[in-house]
């Protein structure tokens, strides 16, 4: 079998112990290591997609077990301490520091390896650096929610911040795995639906929104604020339930909708397998949700809840995402087409892509 060799690392370093693979796997984060190739690249890119949806789970855990103000200083846990004593509360809240630590190196490794990846895609680049900038902001944000005693909004505000960094994960994820076109630019794609249906999809992904906004008043009004200090919002839970309830119906309704038209007309394998995994993820979220809400909103239901938002989430972006092929051909750039036409075969490129007159 053929050995790889990294430029860099010296044979000796290149054994099957775990110190020659941790030496090979670091290479490239050296100035004088080797390059990274576009396959390693994208795993790099969902080790980073998977922290920040953990990081988003974890900080719903702080909030649930009333550990929100477990540690009162920050950076500190508590003044002039940086550790959390071994008690409960202030070990959570620590705990979901640190993860938030290895999330900032997961995003740094995402910079780094978007710098030393070949070919160099200024996409990429840039969607790392939107990494670092939504980690930054959400540490920010998170000191400001200790300062002010978990205030709902800014509660609210630091779970939407995290909702558009899982975004960012999710696109950099996406586009780190399209064929390399010219000028350091991602191959150029085309639809693999009609125009008509590319509108309904992001009609979805809005609705997918609204849905995770109308989720944070609920959280905001309920019963698990973080700590017992907190304020809530002033609404009943009931009544924002019930609107929350009618915008995961109203999406439910554009996706099933987007189904139908789909079986109807003929879809490409990749929008069919989205789409499906869309609907399997929403109709369990949903069911967790009328459970909880149905049995007193138990902690660990509300986690699972939480954890599935996260999930419906992502798929609905991969959904969206799932809408477009690369292009066949050598051309960088295509142009889009904006009609219907529910014929679909395939492109030259052996890949599902809508046709057209």
């Amino acid at each position: 079998m053929r050995t790889r060799t990294i430029r860099g690392v010296p044979p000796s370093s290149e054994g099957s112990s775990w110190s020659g693979r941790l030496a090979r796997g670091l290479a490239w984060l050296r100035p004088s290591g080797g390059r990274l190739d576009p396959d390693a690249y994208r795993r790099v890119t969902a080790v980073a997609l998977w922290l920040i949806a953990f990081i988003v789970v974890t900080g719903a855990a702080v909030r649930l077990t009333g550990s929100g103000l477990g540690c009162s200083d920050w950076p500190n846990c508590e003044r002039g301490r940086f550790v959390a004593p071994l008690r409960v509360k202030p070990m959570v809240e620590f705990v979901n520091r640190v993860i938030t630590g290895y999330v900032s190196v997961a995003v740094a490794v995402a910079v780094l390896g978007a710098r030393r990846r070949v070919p160099l895609r200024r996409d990429l680049t840039w969607l790392s650096w939107g990494l670092v900038a939504g980690v930054a902001a959400q540490i920010a944000l998170g000191a400001v929610v200790v300062v002010f005693e978990l205030n709902p909004v800014l509660v609210q505000g630091h779970f939407v911040l995290s909702m558009a960094l899982v975004a960012n994960a999710v696109v950099l994820h996406h586009r780190a795995g399209l064929p390399d076109g010219e000028d350091g630019a991602a191959v150029a794609t085309r639809p693999r639906v009609p125009l008509g249906s590319r509108r309904l999809a992001w009609v979805a992904v809005g609705l997918a929104a609204v849905v995770i906004l109308t989720g944070t008043a609920v959280t905001g009004s309920g019963p698990h604020a973080g700590d017992e200090r907190a304020k809530r919002l002033p609404f009943s839970i009931h009544r924002a339930a019930q609107v929350h309830g009618v915008a995961m119906l109203v999406f439910l309704a554009a996706v099933l909708a987007f189904a139908w038209r789909m079986r109807r007309h003929g879809a490409p394998e990749p929008v069919v397998r989205a789409t499906s995994t869309l609907l399997f993820v929403l109709v369990a979220q949903a069911a967790v949700g009328y459970t909880q809400y149905f049995t007193g909103i138990p902690a660990l239901l509300v986690g699972i809840h939480v954890a599935g938002a996260t999930a419906v989430w992502v798929a609905a972006l991969r959904f969206a995402l799932s809408l477009r092929a690369p292009a066949p051909g050598p051309s960088p750039t295509r142009p889009d087409l904006g009609h219907d036409d529910h014929r679909t075969g395939r492109g030259a490129a052996g890949r599902d892509l809508v046709a057209h007159r």
